[in-house]
C-alpha cells in the first residue's frame, strides 16, 4: 500500500500506526496538531476492562491483555499496566440477570468472570450491604494513558512510522469519491493512498467536509483524585457501582472517582477553547455531587479524605454508545476510528489491530458490524440530534440495560409517510434500525407505557393478540424501512449474478431469496433480488444495513456499467399477511390474486393506486409486500383498513419469523457465516461463478464443523442472543437470536454449534444439549423442522 495518513496522536492513532506497521505498512505519518495524547488521551482514567456485552466486542477489548504487557517488554518502556481485577457492583435483583448472562459469556473467552453475592466482595471499608450482589472479572486493569501512548510512539517509530506534532491537518482531500491526501493549515498537500480520521472529538468537520456523517459529540467528563488514603488494598481493584453510573479505581493511594451521568454537559470541541492542549475544564460540583455523594454512601471513609484533584476533561460519544470504526461508506481511502465512549485507552488495542487490518487487506478482519462506521444514519449526526442523545448517551453505559429497552431522547429522525396512519391505530412506537416503528398496538392506555422486565415480557399478550390476526384475518405490516435499490444498465444480469450466490437470469417478476458473499464466503448481504426487466433488478436488504449494504454495492458494482439507485424512501411497503390477505386484496383491486405464485412480482392497481406486489412472507404466511409511491401510500392503508386489515407490531413479527426460523442479518447471518453453515444451501448456482464461490467449495468438500440449528428450550426462560449451548456441561456454542412463538407458545432459539464432521442433522438433533441463561441451565434439543406450519403449506397456499 501506499502512504498511509493518521490524523490524531493519542491512543486510537498510535496504535493504529503500530499496528499498520507490524502489518508491513511501509510509508506511514501521524499528523498531530498539538502534542501527543493533548486531545483526550492524557486526561482518561486508564481502566482497563475485557469483558463486554457481546462476542466481538469482548474479543476487541481482551486483546488489551496480550498487548499491553507485550509492548512493554517490546520498547523497554513502562505502561502502568497492572491486573487488579475488578468488581461490577449491582443494586438491584434485575441487574444480577445482565451480569449472569456477561458473566458466562466472559467464562466463554477464557476470562475468570463470577457472580457472587454481595458480601463475598471483599474491599476493605466498601459498603455493599443494601446490594443484590456483584461480578468479579479477574482480568480487571489499570494502564498508565499517557505511558501507554508513548510506548506505541516508540514501537511505531522503531518501524518507520514519521509522527508529526504541531501539525494541523485543515481538511482532507478528496477527487472523484476518493481520498487523496491532506490539505495543512499552511496550504501544504500531503498525498496519501488512505487517510485515516482518529482525531476523537474533533473528529466531525474534518469527515462532514470529506462526506462522512459522525454522530459524535464532546461532553465535559469528570473525575476527582482523592488525597491518599491509608489502608487501601494494593492493587485496589476496579470498582463499578452500575446503578448509581459510578467507577473507582486505584492510583498509587488514592482513589479516581468518576461517572457517566444523564443529561452530560454539551462540550463545544470547536468554541474557543477546542484548540487548548491538555486542556481542564472549570470544577463543577453541582454536576458531579450525585456521584460524589454514591460514592461516599460505597466507601463512608471518603466522608474524612480531602479531594487533591478535580479533573473535568472533554470526551466524544455517539449517539448509540458504541465506538464509530472502518471505510468511509461513500469516500474510497477513508477510515475513521473515534467515537470511543470514554473507553478509548482500552479500546485502542483492538480497535488498532482491526482497523490496520481493514486498510491492508481492504476487508474487515471479522464481524464489526457493532462498530462499524457504515451503520451510522447521516441524520444523526445533526448538531441538534446529538444534543438530544446525550441526556442518555452518556449514561447508557451503566444505566440499567433492559432487554428491549428503548431511547427515550433524539426520537422521530426517521419515520415513513404512513407514520400517522399507525398513529392512529394505536401504535406503541419503538427505535428499530432508526426508524420509528410500532412495537406493538395499543387497545387502551394501559396497553401504552408497559414496564420493562428481565423476565416474561408485559408485551408478549398484546403481540400473541395481533398474530392470532392472521389466523382467519389479515393484518397489516411496516415495512416501508427496508432497503431498497435499483440496479440498471447493460451488466445488470452479469454484475448481479456475480454478487450473489443464487441464479438471477430468471423470469421476468421472480424474487429470489439469497445472501451476498465476502471472498471468505461468508454472508456480507441478506437480500431479497426482483428481476424487474432484462437489465434491471429490485434489490431489497434490511433497514438496519442501508447504508452498509449501499456502500458494498456501491464498491462492487464499481468494475460493471450499471446504475445504482438507493429508492428506499421513495416507496412505503405495506405487509398484507393472514389467510385472509387474499380475499382483502381481491376486494380493493380488480386484479387477479389466485394465479399469482409466490416468489413472483407484479405491477397492479391497488385502492386505484399503481403497487409492486412480492408473494413473500417473513411470517409464515399467505401474503404480500406492497411497494407503492410514498405520497399514495395513505389512500392503500385505508382501503385495506376498511376491508378488515389490522395491524400487526415488530415484536409479533419476530415472535412469528422464529417460529419459521427465518434467519436474521445482524444475529443470525453475518460476515463470518457461510450459507451453508446457517442452512441456506439452497440459495447457491453451484453452475455459475459469484463472489466467495471458491471458498464455499472449499468448505463444501472438507464438510461443515458447525452448524446453525432452531431449538426449542424448556422452562420458559428470556433467550436473547450470545447465551452459551452447553453439552455435557462443555460449551459448544452460542444463540444467535431467540424468542417465544407468537403462535406456538414455545421458547425457540437459533443457535450456531459445533459438529462432527459430515455430521447429519438427524444427528445433531438427538444429541443433548443445556442452555445457560441468566444463571441457571435450561432443556433444549434441536428441531428437525421449523414448529410452525413446517411444509410452509400456509404460506405457499
Amino acid at each position: 500500500m501506499g502512504r498511509t495518513i493518521i490524523i490524531g496522536g493519542g491512543a486510537i492513532g498510535l496504535s493504529l500506526a503500530y499496528h499498520l506497521a507490524h502489518r508491513g505498512a511501509e510509508d506511514v505519518v501521524v499528523l498531530e496538531r498539538n502534542q501527543l495524547t493533548s486531545g483526550t488521551s492524557w486526561h482518561a482514567a486508564g481502566i482497563v476492562g475485557p469483558l463486554r456485552a457481546t462476542p466481538n466486542m469482548t474479543k476487541l477489548a481482551s486483546y488489551a491483555l496480550e498487548l499491553f504487557p507485550k509492548l512493554e517488554t517490546e520498547t523497554g518502556m513502562a505502561t502502568g499496566y497492572r491486573q487488579t481485577g475488578g468488581y461490577w457492583l449491582a443494586r438491584r435483583p434485575e441487574r444480577l440477570d445482565e451480569l449472569h448472562r456477561i458473566s458466562a459469556l466472559g467464562r466463554h473467552f477464557g476470562l475468570d468472570a463470577q457472580v457472587i453475592d454481595a458480601g463475598d466482595v471483599n474491599v476493605p471499608g466498601l459498603d455493599v450491604s443494601d446490594h443484590a450482589g456483584a461480578m468479579w472479572v479477574a482480568q480487571d486493569a489499570n494502564v498508565n494513558p499517557v505511558d501507554l501512548c508513548m510506548a506505541y510512539a516508540r514501537a511505531a517509530r522503531s518501524k518507520g512510522v514519521d509522527i508529526r506534532e504541531n501539525i494541523r491537518v485543515e481538511r482532507i482531500v478528496t477527487e472523484g469519491g476518493t481520498a487523496r491526501g491532506v490539505a495543512l493549515a499552511d496550504g501544504t498537500i500531503l498525498e496519501a493512498e488512505s487517510v485515516a480520521i482518529c482525531a476523537g472529538a474533533w473528529s466531525k468537520p474534518l469527515a462532514q467536509a470529506a462526506g462522512l456523517d459522525l454522530p459524535l459529540q464532546a461532553v465535559e467528563h469528570m473525575y476527582v483524585v482523592t488525597e491518599p488514603m491509608p489502608g487501601l488494598p494494593n492493587p485496589f481493584p476496579v470498582i463499578r457501582d452500575m446503578d448509581t453510573g459510578i467507577y473507582i479505581k486505584g492510583d498509587a493511594g488514592k482513589l479516581v472517582i468518576g461517572g457517566f451521568e444523564p443529561h452530560a454537559k454539551i462540550w463545544d470541541a470547536f468554541g474557543p477553547e477546542g484548540d487548548r492542549p491538555f486542556l481542564e475544564m472549570p470544577e463543577d460540583w453541582d454536576q458531579f455531587m450525585p456521584f460524589m455523594e454514591a460514592a461516599l454512601e460505597l466507601i463512608p471513609a471518603l466522608a474524612e479524605t480531602g479531594i487533591q484533584h478535580f479533573m473535568n476533561g472533554p470526551e466524544s460519544f455517539t449517539n448509540d454508545t458504541r465506538p464509530l470504526v472502518g471505510a468511509a461508506p461513500f469516500v474510497n481511502g477513508l477510515y475513521v476510528a473515534a467515537g470511543m465512549n470514554s473507553v478509548g485507552i482500552m479500546s485502542s488495542a483492538g480497535i488498532g489491530r482491526v482497523l490496520a487490518d481493514w486498510m491492508v487487506d481492504g476487508v474487515a478482519p471479522m464481524d464489526l458490524w457493532e462498530v462499524d462506521v457504515a451503520r451510522a444514519d447521516p441524520r444523526t449526526a445533526t448538531p441538534t440530534h446529538m444534543a438530544d442523545r446525550m441526556q442518555e448517551s452518556v449514561a447508557d453505559l451503566m444505566a440499567m440495560h433492559w432487554p428491549f429497552k428503548q431511547p427515550k431522547a433524539g426520537r422521530g429522525i426517521r419515520c415513513s409517510a404512513l407514520h400517522g396512519s399507525w398513529e392512529q391505530k394505536g401504535a406503541v412506537f419503538g427505535l428499530t434500525a432508526g426508524w420509528e416503528r410500532a412495537l406493538w398496538y395499543a387497545q387502551s392506555d394501559t396497553e401504552r407505557d408497559l414496564p420493562y422486565s428481565v423476565g416474561e415480557q408485559s408485551w408478549f399478550p398484546l403481540a400473541q393478540r395481533e398474530a392470532a390476526q392472521m389466523n382467519d384475518g389479515a393484518v397489516l405490516l411496516d415495512l416501508s424501512p427496508f432497503g431498497k435499490f435499483d440496479v440498471s444498465g447493460p451488466d445488470a444480469l452479469c454484475a448481479m449474478n456475480t454478487l450473489v450466490c443464487a441464479q438471477m437470469d430468471v423470469p421476468i417478476g421472480r424474487a429470489v431469496y439469497t445472501p451476498m458473499l465476502n471472498e471468505r464466503g461468508g454472508i456480507e448481504g441478506d437480500l431479497t433480488v426482483t428481476r424487474l426487466g432484462s437489465q434491471h433488478f429490485r434489490i431489497t436488504s434490511g433497514a438496519a444495513t442501508r447504508w452498509r449494504d449501499l456502500a458494498l454495492l456501491r464498491r462492487r458494482c464499481a468494475v460493471w456499467s450499471v446504475d445504482l439507485q438507493d429508492v428506499t424512501e421513495t416507496e412505503c411497503v405495506i405487509g398484507v399477511m393472514g389467510a385472509a390477505a387474499r380475499n382483502i386484496l381481491s376486494e380493493v383491486s380488480y386484479d387477479n390474486w389466485v394465479d399469482f405464485p409466490f416468489s413472483t412480482v407484479r405491477d397492479l392497481m391497488v385502492a386505484s393506486i399503481p403497487c409492486r406486489a412480492t408473494r413473500m412472507s417473513f411470517v409464515g404466511e399467505l401474503g404480500w409486500e406492497l411497494n407503492i409511491p410514498a405520497d399514495q401510500a395513505r389512500t392503500v392503508f385505508d382501503a385495506l383498513t376498511l376491508q378488515g386489515a389490522q395491524p400487526m407490531g415488530m415484536y409479533a413479527l419476530e415472535a412469528c419469523r422464529i417460529e419459521k426460523a427465518f434467519r436474521h442479518w445482524g444475529h443470525d447471518l453475518g460476515p463470518e457465516i457461510t450459507p451453508l453453515e446457517a442452512g441456506l444451501g439452497f440459495t447457491i448456482d453451484w453452475s455459475k461463478d459469484f463472489n466467495g464461490k471458491p471458498a464455499l467449495e472449499a468448505q463444501r468438500a472438507a464438510g461443515l464443523s458447525r452448524r446453525l440449528c432452531l431449538f426449542q428450550v424448556e422452562g420458559d426462560p428470556l433467550i436473547l442472543h450470545d447465551e452459551p449451548i452447553l453439552e455435557n456441561g462443555t460449551v459448544v456454542g452460542l444463540t444467535t437470536s431467540g424468542a417465544k412463538g407468537a403462535r406456538t407458545g414455545l421458547t425457540l432459539a437459533l443457535g450456531m454449534i459445533n459438529i462432527s464432521r459430515g455430521e447429519k442433522l438427524s444427528h445433531t438433533c438427538s444429541r443433548t444439549f443445556e442452555f445457560d441463561i441468566a444463571g441457571q441451565t435450561y432443556p433444549a434439543r434441536v428441531l428437525p423442522r421449523p414448529p410452525y406450519d413446517p411444509k410452509g403449506e400456509r404460506m405457499r397456499g
